[in-house]
């Protein structure tokens, strides 16, 4: 699902990465785990095909993650450490306009997802807190039908409730066989 080999990146004089290899095979669960300022963020960008290498190749569905990330980004779900989306929008609205970026959004999963993570879909986005907010964006990539999900800090902002749910729906959708880095 996932392969990186001998990834750098340096911003400056700042070595953020220096030549990280791991790979995620298909059903995995994979924690990727590191003190703060290590460069988990600047690898999933990476992965993502928002920035561009020093060194190294990160292959995502055996595809270059630079040069193919439209064609990568339809097959897996992205959740950010911070979420912020359109203000003005409802969450439930905000779900769905993430869910139908990839086109393959379990409606039934959505509705079961903001019913687990207690999440009012009729408050406006911008009126969320921020575990609300980050609870939109869970619900909305858990409930796509993807080979990966790509969790960036998905939790903070929740509380030990929801971490729970969260724990335990993560595991669901492994078993299931989604890929998940975690």
């Amino acid at each position: 699902m996932l392969k990186i080999t001998h990834l750098s990146k340096r911003y400056g004089s700042l070595q953020a990465l220096d030549s990280l290899s791991f790979d995620v095979g298909a059903h995995e669960l994979v924690g990727f785990v590191g003190a703060n300022g290590a460069g988990k963020s600047t690898t999933i960008r990476a992965l993502l095909g928002q920035l561009r290498l020093n060194s190294g190749t990160v292959a995502v569905f055996g595809q270059d993650a630079w040069r193919r990330a439209i064609d990568i980004h339809a097959r897996l779900a992205y959740v950010p450490g911070d979420t912020m989306l359109w203000p003005n929008l409802t969450g439930g609205q905000c779900i769905d306009r993430l869910g139908g970026f990839h086109g393959t959004m379990n409606r039934a999963r959505r509705d079961e997802l903001v019913e687990r993570f207690e999440l009012d879909p009729t408050r406006r986005f911008r009126t969320y807190s921020k575990g609300n907010r980050q609870k939109v964006a869970l619900v909305a990539a858990l409930a796509c039908d993807v080979e990966l999900l790509v969790l960036d800090e998905p939790t903070s902002g929740l509380d030990p409730l929801m971490e729970a749910v969260f724990q335990a729906v993560v595991t669901e959708r492994s078993a299931a066989g989604t890929s998940v880095l975690l």
